[in-house]
């Protein structure tokens, strides 16, 4: 599996990542266990958590991700894994963090909480890349990136970065890590498919020129570019048919923009050229990320290990130019899918 440099940092990751968000609700310890094992095997170096995990946040089994995870590394050699995690910050009042009595922030005494309860829970001294979960434009950069560098120092976190930013916070958090003399984001870590281009929009160019790197997420559109909810369908045990079934508001918002008439349409689409090309659809939409000059790692999520298998196909995949126009021309008919 090649490999990729994170920003303009000295850390060079696998190009696919494991994400573990699953892991402890959907998927209990040993089932979490035999995935990530199957994906080290298979040459992923890389593997992402979060404090706030498993995914939907609930208080009854947050941290839960963190500690599975830290357990399966405890019989690793340390050296060979590149883990990162994240800080969970304010919910902005679209929900409240089940952690730190629903007050998470972004200042020096949270961070310093949330690394310490990461680091216990993962079961090491450092993590490799720390990230900001979401930003707080609000209350801005500067101490957030000055208690961040601070850890930094102290050889708790190697690098720095973002997730679920905007164009506007990547450039003001670089500004502020300019003026103030602190470590800048290395990377941003937010949802980028071909059900969701959105980044192209302004953040790609600003990941080019600035020499940040994207970690995409939900590459196959959190399920949906592998075509299970086509036709209707509502596969028992699935996130978004949870979600749609569940009571909580932000979820049913969250599974409407995820399935929906063009996501669908748009998959239907991409299942006839994958089967022109012989390959799973998934494994198509897995490339089709991994395949940009300012993509380091594509991270990939599973329930169980054949879930795995067809992204894990794309390690070695690179779609002809053909290919890439075909895609190009089915986002063209059915643009933003996802809003």
């Amino acid at each position: 599996m090649e490999k990729r440099r994170l920003g303009r940092s000295g850390i060079v990751v696998s190009e696919i990542c494991l994400g573990t968000m699953t892991f402890g609700s959907t998927l209990e310890e040993r089932e979490s266990f035999a995935i990530l094992d199957y994906a080290y095997e298979a040459g992923i170096d890389f593997f992402d958590t979060a404090e706030i995990y498993p995914v939907p946040p609930k208080a009854e089994y947050v941290y839960r991700t963190e500690e599975i995870v830290g357990r399966w590394l405890k019989g690793k050699d340390r050296s060979s894994i590149l883990l990162a995690t994240k800080v969970a910050g304010p919910g902005h009042g679209w929900f409240s963090p089940p952690i730190r009595g629903g007050k998470a922030a972004l200042d020096r005494v949270h961070i310093r909480m949330a690394i310490e309860g990461s680091l216990r829970r993962l079961q090491t001294d450092y993590v490799d890349l720390y990230q900001t979960h979401w930003p707080d434009h609000d209350f801005g950069y500067e101490e957030t990136l000055q208690t961040l560098t601070e850890l930094q120092e102290e050889g708790k976190v190697r690098v720095i970065g973002s997730s679920n930013e905007t164009a506007w916070g990547a450039m003001k958090a670089n500004q502020k890590a300019l003026e103030k003399g602190c470590a800048r984001y290395e990377t941003i870590q937010n949802n980028f498919s071909i059900n969701n281009r959105r980044f192209e929009d302004a953040l790609a160019d600003i990941c080019r020129r600035e020499g940040i790197s994207l970690l995409p997420y939900s590459p196959i559109g959190g399920g949906v570019l592998s075509g299970k909810y086509n036709d209707g369908a509502l596969p028992e045990g699935a996130r978004f048919t949870e979600y749609l079934k569940g009571d909580g508001e932000r979820q049913r918002q969250m599974a409407d923009r995820f399935v929906n008439e063009k996501s669908l349409a748009t998959t239907a689409e991409l299942i006839k050229l994958a089967r022109e090309l012989q390959i799973d659809v998934v494994t198509l939409a897995v490339a089709w990320s991994k395949q940009h000059a300012f993509v380091a790692s594509t991270i990939i999520g599973a329930n169980s290990i054949e879930q795995l298998k067809p992204s894990l196909q794309a390690a070695d995949l690179k779609l002809s130019e053909e290919t890439l126009q075909k895609i190009d021309s089915i986002s063209a008919k059915f643009p933003y899918p996802m809003g």
